[in-house]
């Protein structure tokens, strides 16, 4: 009986030569596999390294992302990263270097608080080169007022710059929280058709009696905009007039957080005369 259980089953020793071949076959996979997958993180990083560097190679003036899309950019990213690693890296320089000395130190301080004042601003302007779009309605209860202003020209070929801030559908976002000026100033320019001068009755001389006005808003977590700033001219233009031009222009000092976005709207929109030099939006941070 003993016997034919030894003769049905596997000797002590082929089990031995069983276990060795599965654990070779499995040290065998375990090496495949980290060679496979070593070889595949070099060259994701390989990748990453030469798209990086083409980044720099891009022929461009701005390091500061203008829409969404630039937002979403790796090459943004990586601009980004390499302007905060620098900074950091400058930081911990002029801290080491005036330990010894607290009066160096705090002029460190105060250099490097007055150089963040200026790198943070931005001067968007009007622009002619495509068609200036306007949001039909800001708010559906009717608490926000006027028509926003989609359109900025936004890269540095005229007046307009941004730095620390970026553009995204007509709203400036802002990056570092602090005291903020605020300023727009837009053009309004009526012209009579050609076909109805001189054919103006009294009632449509009455119509030319236009209200004119400048919203600030800026919004933030809340579902409305907030109302920062408004402005209004009130002009009535004569019947023999074939043209007329007015602007309006505010500014003024508020405290901004990070994520806020400010925009300009304005009433009348088929006035509004978007010259570069005219028409502009803008902010930067004062402390």
């Amino acid at each position: 009986m003993a016997s034919v259980q030894a003769l049905g089953g596997p000797s002590p020793g082929q089990s031995c030569v069983l276990i060795l071949i599965i654990v070779l076959l499995q040290s065998l996979c375990m090496a495949v596999a980290y060679i496979y997958f070593t070889n595949e993180l070099k060259q994701m990083q390989n990748k990453y390294a030469k798209s990086s560097l083409a980044c720099f190679l891009i022929d461009s003036d701005s390091w500061d992302a203008s829409d969404g899309e630039d937002l979403n950019s790796p090459c943004w990213h990586v601009k980004w990263e390499l302007r905060q690693f620098v900074r950091k890296m400058i930081l911990r320089t002029s801290e080491e270097n005036a330990t010894t000395n607290p009066e160096k130190l705090q002029n460190s301080h105060l250099i490097e608080s007055r150089s963040n004042l200026k790198r943070v601003a931005a001067h968007i302007t009007g622009t002619r080169s495509r068609r200036t779009t306007f949001s039909p309605s800001i708010s559906k209860d009717e608490k926000t007022f006027g028509q926003k202003i989609n359109s900025w020209e936004s890269s540095r070929k005229g007046h307009s710059f941004l730095s620390n801030v970026h553009l995204r559908n007509g709203e400036l976002v802002i990056h570092a929280a602090g005291l903020y000026y605020i300023y727009s100033q837009t053009y309004f320019r009526f012209q009579e058709p050609e076909d109805r001068l001189g054919k103006a009755s009294a009632r449509e001389s009455q119509q030319k009696n236009k209200q004119m006005v400048q919203y600030i808003y800026k919004s933030t977590n809340y579902p409305e905009p907030i109302l920062l700033m408004k402005s209004a001219r009130n002009s009535c233009w004569s019947k023999d007039s074939e043209y007329g031009l007015y602007s309006i222009y505010q500014g003024g000092v508020f405290e901004l957080k990070e994520n806020d976005k400010i925009f300009v709207s304005v009433t009348n929109q088929q006035l509004i005369d978007m010259d570069e030099e005219a028409s502009f939006f803008g902010v930067f941070l004062i402390d």
